[in-house]
């Protein structure tokens, strides 16, 4: 059994940022308008790393919220000399930072390389000129594109993140936008719904009815389809949907606490359903992948329920030897 990735997460609140998006409220986002030091560095990895269940070789410092390499040098520095330091003694095993991509350079990228980084993230959020410009991100397509493949060059893990539903985007567009990340070949990928935010240019356009965000349903649709899409070739899917906002933040969008399970469990009932969908009526055995049992069943029994409406009554195993998402359909003996 693989062990879990973790991060020891530090936040940079709006740090390095030179312009606000129109969806951008990392207090809301993070909970937290503090500015980390070395201090915080040393506080969070001290919070994490006590229990038995702590792996080291499977741990990363990870600084996120604003545009680290876009800060100011020497605080910069400040940051990666304090979890360098837990780098060296084996602490964790790297360093994982989120930037923009127009703040990647040679430079930075020597320095980061120094200090024990070892995978960068992008916020790249959408792959379409218009759509980056509305939005007021500050950077274009070919920014992700060139900074992309430097990170890729000089050997660092390469992550990118990407919103669906923001202003004059599509679903089509949002698929452009991950095929495009595909042709990247990031390692990693987060996939984040638009949620608009108290004190965002968002929230006006909402109240103006000037943007309508996408429904739940549909946000689960799309993002199931994009995750299929990079699953198809290898490339990690490591979030789906905002881990948390803070409490009274939230104005719309498609926020859900368990967004990603919703996500899993949809495409397990569109793989079960299909399988089923050729067989006759009657009571059957799905037997899905090792800790798949909960995506299968999906929240308050809803696939099981939805596939016994269609006549289908269904008991969910487990077997060993199947993968993610892989399923096997068998026919109980009477």
């Amino acid at each position: 059994m693989s062990k879990a990735h973790a991060n020891i997460s530090v936040f940079v609140p709006h740090l390095g940022c030179p312009n606000a998006c129109s969806f951008c409220n990392q207090r809301h986002i993070t909970g937290t308008a503090e500015i980390p030091t070395a201090a915080t560095v040393k506080q969070a990895v001290e919070a994490s790393t006590v229990g038995s269940s702590y792996i080291s070789e499977n741990a990363e410092i990870a600084f996120f919220g604003g545009s680290f390499t876009a800060i100011e040098r020497g605080f910069m520095l400040e940051l990666l000399s304090a979890a360098y330091e837990y780098v060296k003694n084996g602490t964790v095993k790297g360093i994982r930072i989120s930037t923009r991509p127009d703040a990647i350079d040679e430079e930075i990228l020597e320095i980061l390389k120094k200090y024990g980084v070892t995978a960068i993230e992008l916020g790249a959020q959408s792959m379409d000129g218009k759509v980056l410009e509305f939005n007021r991100r500050g950077h274009t397509a070919e920014d992700v594109k060139k900074a992309s493949a430097m990170i890729k060059n000089a050997g660092f893990e390469l992550g990118l993140q990407m919103m669906t539903g923001l202003p004059l985007s599509t679903p089509e567009l949002d698929i452009k936008t991950a095929k495009e990340f595909i042709k990247l070949k990031p390692e990693t990928v987060r996939i984040y719904p638009t949620i608009v935010l108290e004190n965002t240019c968002l929230a006006d356009m909402v109240r103006n009815g000037d943007y309508l965000p996408q429904k739940l349903c549909d946000a689960i649709e799309l993002s199931g389809e994009l995750l299929s899409l990079f699953q198809k070739e290898g490339i990690k899917v490591i979030r789906l949907g905002l881990h948390s906002i803070e409490e009274g933040s939230y104005v719309a969008g498609p926020w859900h606490p368990a967004f990603s399970e919703l996500v899993y469990s949809s495409l397990y009932f569109k793989n079960a359903f299909k399988s089923l969908a050729d067989l006759p009526r009657g009571e059957y055995n799905i037997f899905v992948a090792n800790g798949s049992t909960s995506k299968m069943v999906g929240q308050k029994r809803c696939n099981i329920l939805r596939l016994a409406e269609k006549g289908y009554f269904c008991k969910v195993k487990e077997d060993n030897n199947l993968r993610e998402f892989e399923i096997i359909i068998e026919r109980k003996c009477k």
